[in-house]
């Protein structure tokens, strides 16, 4: 693992060898990524050399990404970004993660979005609220939010596969086709 980290940069670097301590060999790995699945509380976790600057709650680089099977209602997703653009929901499989430069923080975005969905909090004052942890936990101080889960993860069921519309649509466009076929003329799609 250290030589295949060895061209990364320093941030994600010490991560890696960070990672690596907790728990393990990754399951997978490339050039520019590293990848545990079910490692700790986490049902996948995903470390890249390549960085995304970020610049809340202070400038810092997003390397890590860590996902928790978790459903976000879709009315819910706006408020989610303004929240933390590191905060990624997928509403089809289900899937909530924060994408920061430690477990911690990444631990503390996944709280507030916790907290956020179950109307516990605002936006406004979860980033009020991660600003104060983060800073707590940088300093050495007591941050619950960002040392350990409060919150009961699910471990399935979270999936969202929407619904099916195109059997209507099919139908429609099949009896526009054969219009078209007939009469010798097409008209666009939907009109």
């Amino acid at each position: 693992m250290e030589a295949l980290i060895d061209g990364w940069p320093e941030a994600p670097k010490m991560v890696a060898r960070q990672m690596l301590e907790e728990y393990g060999a990754p399951n997978e790995a490339t050039p520019t990524k590293l990848f545990w699945y079910r490692n700790g509380p986490w049902k996948r976790t995903v470390l890249t050399s390549d960085i995304v600057l970020h610049n809340f709650p202070t400038p810092h680089s997003d390397f890590l990404t860590q996902y928790i099977d978790y459903r976000v209602p879709v009315g819910m997703f706006d408020m989610v970004g303004q929240f933390d653009g590191s905060c990624l929901v997928d509403r089809t499989a289900g899937e909530a993660a924060a994408r920061c430069d430690s477990e911690a923080m990444n631990i503390l975005t996944l709280h507030l979005l916790h907290d956020l969905v179950s109307g516990k909090t605002t936006v406004e004052a979860a980033r009020k609220t991660y600003a104060e942890n983060a800073a707590g936990f940088t300093l050495g101080r007591s941050a619950p939010y960002a040392e350990r889960f409060q919150f009961d993860i699910p471990q399935s069921g979270t999936e969202d596969p929407d619904e099916g519309m195109i059997g209507g649509a099919m139908a429609r466009q099949t009896v526009g086709k054969v219009k078209d076929l007939l009469t010798g003329t097409e008209k666009p799609v939907g009109g």
